[in-house]
């Protein structure tokens, strides 16, 4: 089997920290696990990145690219409510089918108001970036209006508190969605419905 390099492990390093990240959150997660999940010792990890911020920062720059992406790819050619739907439908999907990119999401909220109540504002930076980018990727279908894309941009932390609190898709939670931003049945999995 032939070895991986630098960069190919640094790719799986962001990959493993994301997961390790979305479920234990930033002071819950040690760079061990993460190491563990790679399959590679600390010490190589700290040749990747110099420390747990900088791995944590990777793995929020990479979950909010991932959603910038989807939106952009899903509204490609579309202007208007047609890529609203579009972009909403994708999303929905997205984090059915990985919540691991929700509870990134989710984690990355806490972490940063947590450092910036220590007065730590370098995480919170990169993730405004990040946020910026998905606000003006949205904003561009929908005609650069304002009130729209922060319709969107709400609707869209509405439907995460939802889907994070466990509402399965059919709960008439979801009722006041347009239907293409309904939760949707993660990919293989049957209805269970935790939430009566």
């Amino acid at each position: 089997m032939a070895r991986m390099s630098a960069e190919e492990r640094r790719e799986s390093v962001i990959r493993a920290a994301a997961r390790e990240f979305a479920l234990g959150g930033y002071y819950g997660t040690s760079t061990e696990a993460i190491a563990k999940r790679v399959g590679v010792s600390q010490p190589y990890l700290f040749r990747l990145f110099p420390n747990k911020q900088a791995i944590f920062l990777a793995a929020a720059s990479r979950c909010m690219e991932t959603t910038r992406r989807v939106f952009a790819e899903a509204a490609d050619g579309l202007e208007g409510e047609e890529a609203l739907h579009a972009m909403a439908g994708a999303y929905t999907r997205l984090i059915a089918e990985d919540p691991h990119v929700l509870q990134m999401q989710l984690q990355m909220y806490v972490t940063i108001a947590s450092a910036e109540a220590a007065g730590d504002h370098e995480l919170g930076e990169v993730v405004r970036a990040g946020w910026l980018e998905l606000w003006d990727t949205v904003s561009l279908p929908l005609g650069g209006d304002v009130e729209e894309t922060t319709t969107f941009m709400a609707f869209g932390m509405l439907i995460n508190t939802l889907a994070a609190m466990g509402f399965p898709p059919g709960h008439r939670i979801w009722e006041g969605l347009y239907p293409s931003a309904r939760a949707k049945e993660p990919v293989g999995k049957s209805p269970e419905s935790p939430v009566e």
